[in-house]
């Protein structure tokens, strides 16, 4: 008999991480076709680098459902493209003004700030093509359910939402509840969104297992903001890629300024907690979930 050993969490991630790599190298548009500028750009901001959190969400949340890994290859993608575009317009001059991502030049700066417009438009009219193009589910009205949890995710009660609460209070008090608010827009709704799809290309599940995960991508949706937070504060330019201490230079809320950082880090290890209790619903199916929750606790970059 032969006993199937899963691998470590870090071998499994880096897998995921070089196949989703080889997997939107082949979604995205050739430099080579027209127009190639355009084109270069979406390539540059998506390929090459970043974490891949979004897609390891998605493909752990698939493994609870049983989902094929095409399926969920498809639904991983979409999101990382607009996490891409999302990066790019927030290092627009016209929002947070950042010359740096991942490790090397913001689109805008690579290019110009017309074509990083652009790209950004381009790499979400893709992810929701990706979507609608490739069977996802095999009831046509889960499909659609999935279509509107991404749309959602994206627009004005979601992350696009977020960005606009988020510019509107730079060099503004703000209590908890608001701060908390403008981040499950901006960063959890599309994190709760990865989880979400990524369940769904598999078997259905029962209620009470739908609203665990969703529990469970709030909380870690959160952690990531508060983690980000923190890292702002403690850790150098070169180890995030991106401009340290951009968010106190600004003046923005974030949950350091407003809980301090001891604090911060313990509603961090809270968010953890809950994210944990939340999986108690499923067995170990949701173990690479439980990792990736702990993974964004405990990152360095």
């Amino acid at each position: 008999m032969t006993i199937s050993v899963e691998p470590a969490f870090a071998d499994w991630s880096r897998d995921i991480a070089m196949r989703m790599e080889e997997v939107l190298a082949g979604l995205l548009p050739a430099a080579s076709a027209t127009p190639g500028r355009l084109h270069e750009a979406m390539r540059y901001s998506t390929l090459g680098g970043g974490k891949r959190v979004r897609a390891m969400l998605a493909h752990a949340a698939g493994r609870v459902t049983s989902a094929p890994a095409d399926r969920v290859g498809i639904v991983a993608s979409a999101v990382e493209l607009i996490h891409a575009y999302s990066l790019i317009h927030d290092d627009l001059p016209c929002m947070d003004d950042d010359v740096l991502r991942r490790g090397k030049p913001t689109c805008h700066v690579e290019f110009d700030e017309a074509t990083a417009l652009l790209a950004g438009d381009a790499l979400q009219a893709l992810a929701f093509q990706l979507v609608s193009e490739y069977k996802l589910c095999d009831d046509p009205l889960h499909q659609l359910k999935l279509i509107e949890t991404f749309a959602h995710a994206c627009g004005s009660r979601g992350m696009a939402g977020g960005q606009a609460v988020d510019l509107g209070n730079v060099g503004k008090e703000i209590a908890l509840p608001e701060l908390e608010f403008m981040h499950i827009l901006k960063t959890g709704a599309l994190i709760r969104a990865s989880v979400l799809m990524g369940a769904a290309c598999g078997q259905p599940i029962t209620t009470g297992q739908q609203a665990a995960l969703d529990r469970y991508a709030q909380c870690v949706g959160l952690a990531f903001q508060v983690v980000d937070d923190i890292l702002d504060c403690e850790a150098s330019t070169e180890s995030l890629g991106k401009t340290a201490g951009k968010d106190q230079e600004q003046g923005k809320p974030t949950y350091v300024s407003l809980m301090g950082l001891p604090g911060a880090k313990s509603f961090a290890v809270e968010l953890l907690a809950d994210a944990d209790t939340a999986l108690a619903v499923f067995d170990g199916r949701a173990a690479r979930l439980r990792e990736l929750a702990a993974f964004i606790v405990n990152r360095h970059h």
